[in-house]
């Protein structure tokens, strides 16, 4: 139980844990606000969202005026069963998804519109939850694992990413239309808070090994996603008194966790795409623990990576829409990521750099608040009247970044700017949360858009997270720009990685040598060392590749994303998206071959196009190659 003081005051309970934050909020007693005031979104009154700009609000409500001429989507057992029959998952996600954001739409437009109809589709939406059977996604569930149930068990109920979406949605509805839900549908928000109790606080109380607590020490972006949405339904659905506290309590505490297993640099080596579901969600939770404290507890600007995890968007920012998509990030992710959330974690760190970012890469008011990020982010993108009157930003885009905890160095022309090439070279190793086998892999962007890419990965199904998940091609060093050793590839474990990582930076050249031997099977090579280094001086990235001890099968590969046409010692690479084509190079008499990845599934082929071509350069005679890559100047320049 945490700490009690005089006067209902809640003391920080350090008895199982003491991280990062227990050492800033331990000491400082803090008083719970009640839950009517807990969140920070003022309830519905009239003028609600009266400063919601209409190039914001419009959209919202065109897409929900929609949805009452179109049926609820369903949520079926064929569908959520599919991921044991054929391991799809994404048929029966897509439906829950597509329910929840209705619901989300929906309760903005009750809002800020009295029209009845929005509230009734609200009820609907809210009862159709309730009534859902299970609120975890099928792919998580562990009724098939310990029961040999093929779908949810409801005696016992699995609280995962899917339960805690909803049960922050329920509750982020009953504080903003609790009132007017009274007034048309009592007993509605009883039997929310029933179905919080029954699928998400009972649990979280009762069972304490969820594997996302972290308690073995491996912690991932589950913990901070989930606890920040168990913290929402606490602080809004319980009533004040020691069993709010303690929940709250106990979800500060595995915020911690996190935390405390994050890195000082703040880098995620899940990469970029998954910053917006781990960090991102911590620095959220604890926004929300700050309000609900009323700022006694406020740990973020005072925890050192923290503070630096709020730059790792911008530092993995290529140009444009393009980002380094190291791990299960897709390189162009979706527009609609939530920026007022990196916006106002700038703001609260107090980093102009990221302030900016944000506000650039939202520069289109179609992505300042959307609906497919959660309720709880739409909702407080619509009340945060900084982020609302933001003007017009240009991307930082840092000339140098080195994260040490990752082994990744990025490296461009000057800062500010996309114009030229940018090169990213990566060590680490093959056991990183959401891993590819990519120990040394390099990626380099021509004017900020990817021509030597990192595939990212297909769309998800039961294979992605089990034990065959390395005969996915994408997640196979095979199919990444690092080298084939001795025939052989790089195995997944935390035993093949990158060591002795130096650092290059001047004015003149920024890059990284390292030793990426360790990487592949032993007996596989003695050593490999891989030196990629931008040269300012020529506009050129070389990479330089030394090794002893390989044997025969050796090969150094790029993969290449565009029209690619290629000759002896030369491949040319026109880019997928408005940029100046390349030019890469290697010792003509190396041989070459080409093997073209035709693709199909959406998450690659809304990326790269209808096809990825990977460059192979037999090097059997050889111990060392050098390959470069360059913009063309002109037209003269082709060959």
């Amino acid at each position: 139980m945490p700490d009690i003081v005089e006067g209902g005051l809640v003391q920080w309970d350090t008895d199982r844990f003491r991280g990062p934050l227990a050492a800033v909020c331990a000491g400082v007693a803090a008083e719970l606000r009640p839950p009517s005031r807990a969140l920070p979104v003022p309830s519905a009154a009239p003028g609600w969202g009266a400063a919601i700009p209409a190039e914001v609000l419009d959209p919202l409500r065109a897409r929900a005026a929609a949805d009452l001429r179109a049926p609820w989507p369903h949520v079926l057992a064929s569908s959520a069963v599919r991921v044991h029959r054929d391991g799809d998952r994404d048929g029966y996600e897509q439906a829950v998804f597509a329910r929840q954001r209705r619901l989300s739409r929906a309760a903005v437009l009750a809002a800020v519109d009295d029209d009845p109809a929005w509230l009734d589709e609200v009820a609907d939406g809210v009862w159709l939850l309730a009534e859902q059977s299970s609120w975890c996604w099928p792919a998580h569930d562990d009724s098939h694992a310990r029961r040999g149930a093929v779908l949810s068990t409801v005696t016992d109920p699995f609280l995962d990413l899917g339960a805690g979406e909803v049960v922050a949605q329920l509750a982020w509805i009953d504080h903003l239309l609790g009132d007017r839900l009274d007034g048309t549908y009592p007993g509605l928000r009883a039997r929310i808070r029933h179905e919080a109790e029954t699928r998400v606080i009972d649990p979280f109380l009762r069972r304490r090994d969820w594997h996302w607590i972290g308690l073995d020490g491996h912690v991932h972006n589950w913990n901070p996603w989930i606890h920040g949405n168990v913290l929402v339904a606490a602080l809004a659905l319980l009533d004040a008194g020691p069993r709010r506290d303690r929940v709250v309590m106990l979800a500060a505490e595995g915020i911690d966790r996190y935390v405390a297993a994050l890195p000082e640099d703040g880098a995620i080596d899940e990469g970029y795409a998954y910053w917006w579901n781990g960090a991102c969600r911590a620095l959220e939770a604890l926004d929300l623990l700050a309000h609900a404290t009323d700022g006694a507890w406020n740990p973020a600007p005072l925890v050192s990576a923290l503070r630096e995890t709020v730059a790792f968007p911008h530092r993995s920012h290529l140009g444009g829409r393009w980002y380094v998509n190291l791990a299960d990030g897709p390189a162009r992710p979706p527009t609609d990521q939530p920026w007022h959330a990196l916006h106002r974690a700038a703001r609260v760190v107090g980093d102009d750099d990221a302030r900016r970012h944000a506000a650039a890469q939202a520069a289109d008011a179609g992505t300042r608040a959307t609906e497919d990020a959660g309720l709880g982010r739409l909702l407080r993108a619509v009340t945060d009247g900084e982020w609302l009157s933001a003007g017009a930003a240009s991307a930082p885009l840092p000339r140098d970044v080195w994260l040490p905890s990752t082994q990744v160095a990025l490296a461009r022309p000057s800062r500010g700017s996309t114009t030229g090439l940018t090169l990213v070279i990566k060590g680490g190793h093959n056991d990183e949360n959401h891993n590819h086998n990519d120990v040394g892999s390099i990626i380099v962007a021509s004017d900020g858009v990817p021509v030597v890419v990192d595939a990212g990965r297909p769309t998800y199904t039961a294979q992605t997270f089990g034990p065959d998940r390395y005969a996915i091609w994408t997640m196979q060093s095979e199919w990444h720009s690092v080298p084939r050793v001795s025939g052989e590839t790089q195995p997944a474990g935390a035993g093949f990685r990158a060591s002795d990582a130096r650092i290059i930076r001047s004015d003149e050249s920024s890059g990284l040598d390292i030793e990426i031997g360790g990487a592949y099977p032993v007996g596989a090579v003695d050593t490999w060392r891989r030196r990629a280094t931008l040269d300012r001086t020529t506009g050129r990235v070389e990479v330089d590749d030394r090794w002893a001890g390989a044997r025969t099968g050796t090969r150094v590969r790029l993969l290449l994303a565009g029209t690619v046409t290629c000759g002896p010692g030369w491949a040319r690479i026109v880019p997928v998206d408005a940029a100046r084509a390349v030019r890469v190079s290697w010792p003509a008499d190396a041989p070459y071959e080409v093997d073209i990845r035709p693709l199909a599934d959406p998450m690659l082929s809304d990326v790269w196009g209808p096809r990825l071509t990977r460059l192979d350069i037999g090097v059997d005679d050889r111990t060392d190659l050098r390959v470069t890559v360059e913009q063309e100047r002109n037209e003269d320049e082709r060959p």
